[in-house]
């Protein structure tokens, strides 16, 4: 995909079904569920386990002589306490490399935000069994508030659910002197900038990229599935804050309606890209069939 001069290429750590939806939502219900199901399945919800299908996936950027990557999925060979994550081999630096790119040639690591299926890829082991960068040339930008509130005592609280991948994929930056903290409207270059979005965490920012009309926004976490479109008011069970991750969702799904402006969500399965469409008082996402 091309947006002014910057091009842009997903790389898919996985897509599968993942998450029960009322895991994922508080506000879901069975009846609520069984009457969208004729639309949900089998693409977005599977019929048989009826976990919600969701993508691990960046997005690198090649734009004005650099390569930009947008987050780096949950990675292998890490201890996580949810199973699913928890010392995978899903090898999504070998498709990295298959899609053309070099770990040594990154400029820049962007995190939308440090949750432990952003941030995985950051580092990997050496040879002595350390965590070190995988992108060893890059800076890694992190945005103020998601590095104050992850290092603090309100996200350390919040580690043992999912396993401390702050020591092992955001610690390792700093320790090696390669990390950026930068605000939340940080402008990378003329066509890449960041829009602040807290609420689902607190430094939580989207990506625009492109100039004009021809504009996509990686999306992150703002929407994790396509329910939110259908139920904006919907926060999940790992939003910081709820409400603020409620207010800004709905702020994010006016602005993009009914515009050509195309949105990436982190989760969303392929083709992960689309257009946001008014649909009375709630929203739908068209995918566009022609992105890659």
């Amino acid at each position: 995909m091309k947006f002014s001069s910057t091009v842009v290429t997903r790389v898919i750590e996985t897509e599968m079904p993942l998450l029960d939806p009322a895991e994922l939502y508080p506000d879901s219900t069975p009846e609520i569920l069984a009457r969208e199901a004729h639309w949900l399945m089998p693409r977005f919800q599977c019929p048989e386990t009826q976990k919600l299908i969701l993508t691990m996936q960046g997005f690198v950027l090649e734009s004005h002589g650099k390569t930009i990557l947008v987050d780096t999925c949950v990675g292998d060979c890490k201890h996580r306490a949810r199973p699913l994550f928890d010392n995978q081999r899903w090898g999504w630096l070998d498709r990295f490399r298959a899609a053309g790119f070099d770990p040594e040639g990154v400029d820049i690591v962007l995190s939308t935000h440090l949750h432990v299926d952003h941030v995985g890829w950051n580092t990997m082991r050496d040879d002595t069994g350390q965590w070190r960068p995988t992108f060893p040339n890059a800076r890694y930008l992190f945005t103020r508030p998601e590095v104050g509130f992850w290092t603090g005592p309100a996200g350390g609280a919040l580690l043992p659910r999912t396993g401390d991948y702050i020591a092992d994929s955001v610690l390792p930056i700093f320790e090696a002197g390669l990390a950026d903290v930068v605000e939340m409207d940080h402008r990378i270059n003329p066509e890449i900038r960041l829009l602040p979005t807290p609420g689902h965490s607190p430094g939580h920012v989207c990506v625009e990229v492109g100039c004009g009309q021809d504009l996509l926004v990686i999306a992150g976490d703002i929407l994790h599935t396509v329910l939110q479109c259908a139920y904006p008011q919907w926060s999940t069970r790992f939003c910081a804050d709820a409400a603020a991750s409620r207010e800004t969702r709905i702020r994010f799904l006016q602005t993009y309606a009914d515009t050509e402006t195309l949105v990436a969500p982190a989760h969303f399965p392929s083709p992960g890209v689309g257009r946001i469409r008014s649909e009375g008082a709630a929203f739908r996402f068209v995918f566009d069939t022609q992105a890659r």
